[in-house]
């Protein structure tokens, strides 16, 4: 394992927050500075570094009330490459079970000595909630189904990876967008940062009142699919819904599905993304998701690195 100290620089001066709750609240010079973090550290995995401990010392709880597999592990790995111990919470056999309240469960998380709470909830306002009740760092993954700030960063990151900037570029979400916390995260950083939106689904899954904020909708893949520049494909979160949008997976398939004669109506340099877990040949076929287009495994790589940045600028905003 190489370990190594890392040149960051000092923490930029607009970076003031103890907190992130979601993309909306933030600036773009904020969304910039977050993005710009991660990349040095990005670059520094990739060169071999696995030990950059400027958190060392520091105590890291995910407190995780749904399941997770890749954002559980990339903020835990993060949290580690960072120096920091980790603490990993899940309610099944906590004191949850035995009348304690969710304020109390993460007070007495907190007493023990943690610096920075890592939160996944599906009830509204629960991060808010742990915000203004600890006096440690509050961050999440993922909000009450309503936002994911660190999978929009690390798929803008992609992005800027792959096309070099965001600005003026055309993203299209395509899924279910009444149910994605991926999807509304992504809608704010991006439009902050310049690019042009469309969400895109079944009418029982996309909602005309997107365009109140500038955000344009479509019920057809193939209308939009030749002006796009990224694709964002999401997942079908059937376990949200409390009754069938469409009539059959197979249904859903055909009509929105990134597959082969899709893409050869899109443009060549076309850019594919999915935050996972995907479903082949539901959302995408295998061809599509290992061919060239796609940067499905770069999404993962890059979520390591901006969680990395979050916990560093979070930290170093504890106590002040």
């Amino acid at each position: 394992m190489t370990t190594e100290t890392v040149d960051l620089g000092p923490v930029p001066a607009q970076w003031t927050r103890r907190h992130l709750l979601g993309l909306e609240e933030l600036s773009a010079e904020e969304i910039t500075v977050i993005l710009d973090k991660a990349e040095v550290f990005r670059k520094a995995l990739e060169d071999g570094v696995r030990r950059i401990p400027l958190l060392r010392g520091k105590t890291c709880a995910n407190l995780f009330f749904e399941n997770s597999t890749r954002t559980r592990s990339s903020f835990s790995l993060a949290a580690r490459r960072l120096g920091a111990d980790t603490l990993d919470f899940s309610p099944s056999g906590s004191s949850l079970s035995k009348g304690e309240t969710f304020i109390d469960t993460a007070k007495n998380i907190e007493a023990m000595g943690v610096d920075l709470v890592v939160i996944r909830h599906r009830t509204p306002g629960s991060p808010r909630l742990l915000a203004a009740n600890l006096d440690c760092g509050v961050f999440i993954p993922a909000d009450d189904g309503i936002r994911h700030p660190t999978q929009g960063l690390l798929d803008i990151m992609t992005i800027r990876q792959r096309r070099g900037s965001v600005k003026g570029l055309t993203v299209a979400m395509v899924g279910d967008i009444a149910h994605s916390r991926t999807a509304r995260s992504n809608i704010w950083g991006l439009k902050k940062l310049g690019a042009h939106v469309i969400v895109c689904g079944p009418s029982t899954l996309v909602s005309p009142r997107w365009a109140e904020i500038g955000v344009e909708y479509s019920y057809s893949l193939d209308d939009i699919i030749p002006r796009v520049d990224v694709l964002n494909l999401l997942r079908i979160q059937f376990e949200r819904q409390y009754s069938r949008p469409f009539p059959s997976v197979r249904e859903y398939a055909h009509l929105y599905a990134m597959n082969r004669d899709r893409l050869k109506r899109a443009k060549g340099d076309i850019l594919i993304l999915a935050p996972g877990p995907i479903n082949r040949g539901v959302e995408i076929t295998p061809d599509v998701a290992d061919g060239k287009q796609s940067a499905i495994l770069d999404q993962v790589s890059n979520g390591v690195a901006v969680r990395m940045a979050v916990l560093w600028l979070i930290a170093s905003r504890c106590g002040k």
